[in-house]
């Protein structure tokens, strides 16, 4: 986050004069989104099975559910 902070002050920094420190500045946000997970390929296509809608214990997850103070009810 911090550095997707600082990218985007870069933006800032550079829009009034623009060329080529607004264009790094753009490829910093850009990279630091992709790292973050808001850029780059998509979740639902990557093969892995869907859990959704199924309870913790019904999934690999179970074990690590099992020993979450929330799954103890």
């Amino acid at each position: 986050m911090s550095d997707l902070g600082r990218a985007r002050a870069a933006v800032k920094a550079a829009r009034p004069e623009g060329g080529p420190a607004l264009t790094k500045a753009r490829a910093e946000v850009d990279a630091a989104k992709v790292a973050l997970g808001e850029r780059g390929p998509v979740w639902w296509t990557d093969g892995a099975l869907d859990l959704n809608r199924h309870m913790a214990r019904n999934t690999p997850y179970a074990d690590w559910a099992a020993r979450r103070d929330w799954a103890k009810g």
